[in-house]
């Protein structure tokens, strides 16, 4: 795919590895809508890129409505979607059972259906866009769908039970999503990101982020948003790439704790 041109939908776009690419994008010449719950940063993002290249939506990923509305606007202004792109999610931290008791039902249910619900929500009220193109690669090709899962998916730490369900899911859902779609020149593959420089790690004491460091194989510091980024746009770029989930993670492998 030449992204020159092409529309993506990029969730979580307003910060972190939604950002850098949404970014990365429009680098390449393509014009991004971004779908966020953070409007201050959503907007600022569009003023700072132009309102020609980029456009706001406050979506909640897990509403149907809200989601469908967004997509419609999105056609309306742009006239088509070529890449859809699932970072938008939430964490947790709760045991199965610890001294407070059981883990709270309501706190799992919320994680499952904003990481889990939520980017299937999005992807199947897309596809049904993208299969509305017309093939661009003189074959069947008509967009592309990169979701986002975690380490967490495979290795999930203790107090990570909900995060690494719903990640684990996403993972499960990539190879039968790649299946269903194909018919309509839609691929389907997802990152899986290890530990990556969010504002998140900010807050951290300095041992603390140096320990995680050290936990890396090599190179032994945490991922940057832009590697994220860059892998994205490698795959939407790369046709013969379906059904995959790639680990970016520099081969670590996460401990129990």
């Amino acid at each position: 795919m030449d992204i020159s041109n092409k529309v993506a939908v990029v969730t979580g776009g307003a910060s972190g590895l939604g950002e850098a690419t949404v970014r990365a994008y429009v680098a390449k010449g393509g014009k991004v809508a971004i779908f966020d719950m953070n409007a201050e940063r959503g907007n600022a993002i569009v003023a700072e890129l132009g309102e020609d290249k980029v456009a706001f939506f406050n979506v909640n990923v897990a509403d149907e409505e809200s989601v469908q509305n967004a997509v419609n606007a999105v056609m309306d202004k742009f006239g088509a979607i070529h890449i859809c792109n699932n970072y938008a999610g939430i964490g947790s931290a709760a045991k199965t059972l610890s001294k407070n008791g059981p883990f709270p039902f309501a706190e799992y249910t919320k994680i499952i259906n904003v990481n889990l619900v939520g980017t299937f929500n999005v992807a199947r009220l897309v596809a049904e866009q993208i299969a509305k193109n017309e093939p661009y690669d003189g074959a069947n090709a008509r967009g592309v769908i990169i979701n986002t899962a975690s380490v967490a998916a495979y290795e999930g730490q203790v107090g990570q039970l909900a995060y690494s369900a719903s990640k684990g899911g996403v993972v499960g859902m990539t190879l039968p999503m790649a299946r269903d779609l194909a018919s309509y020149g839609i691929r389907v593959n997802t990152i899986v990101p290890g530990l990556i420089h969010t504002p998140l790690f900010e807050s951290l004491p300095e041992a603390a982020y140096k320990s995680l460091e050290q936990s890396v194989v090599n190179p032994q510091r945490l991922g940057r948003p832009e590697e994220i980024a860059h892998l994205s746009v490698m795959i939407a770029e790369n046709e013969y790439m379906n059904g995959e989930c790639i680990r970016l993670d520099g081969a670590i492998r996460m401990q129990p704790r």
